[in-house]
């Protein structure tokens, strides 16, 4: 299904980073390592190399992942891109300063308990987790996103998540976005800003 909806010439969700990326930059530390969770097209781990980390980024659709080298060239940044999926990825242990997870909501309960687990092992202690998505109330507006409202998230889903984790920011709102046709109008939003205790 992605590989279909990506293999086109135009940038799904558009060139430019992400608006949560953008309004929680002050978590981007230069230097420091980064994974970017099914990255699409390359949008978010380009910014990130922008800002001077080390990226790696990998997605299952082997478009996206042209694009996102292609947008990379254009950049004049390098980063580690991968074809691979969440159950394939190696998922390195404590190996990130960094992980981000933008819109990865094409998993069910299951497979997100796995997918959540692996995140938070991959980052080293005192690590940050990003994670930006929607909540049930998307299902409303229809503007982008997964039809399932399992997929979707609550505060409460993200909290009980990521009870490990020390939780610096965990909001819910509206905004109106405007990246690529992909997400496009108002839209029922969810951000997550954690950071793994270092002891």
């Amino acid at each position: 299904m992605w590989e279909e909806r990506f293999n086109t010439e135009d940038y799904v969700f558009g060139r430019a980073p992400a608006a949560f990326l953008l309004a929680h930059a002050e978590w981007l530390t230069p230097g420091a390592s980064a994974l970017s969770v099914a990255d699409g097209e390359g949008r978010n781990s380009v910014f990130l190399a922008q800002k001077g980390l080390s990226v790696t980024a990998w997605d299952g659709a082997p478009s996206a992942i042209a694009k996102a080298r292609k947008l990379a060239q254009e950049a004049g940044v390098e980063v580690d891109y991968q074809v691979a999926d969440l159950e394939a990825w190696d998922w390195p242990e404590a190996a990130y300063d960094l992980v981000l997870g933008v819109f990865i909501q094409f998993v069910g309960p299951e497979a997100r308990a796995r997918l959540f687990g692996r995140m938070v092992r991959v980052l080293r202690p005192g690590g940050v987790l990003m994670l930006h998505g929607y909540t049930p109330k998307q299902l409303d507006h229809g503007t982008g996103g997964p039809k399932a409202l399992e997929n979707l998230y609550t505060e409460a889903l993200l909290r009980e998540a990521f009870a490990g984790l020390e939780i610096r920011v965990l909001e819910s709102y509206e905004a109106e976005l405007d990246e690529g046709h992909g997400h496009k109008g108002v839209s029922a939003l969810i951000d997550l800003v954690a950071v793994k205790p270092a002891g």
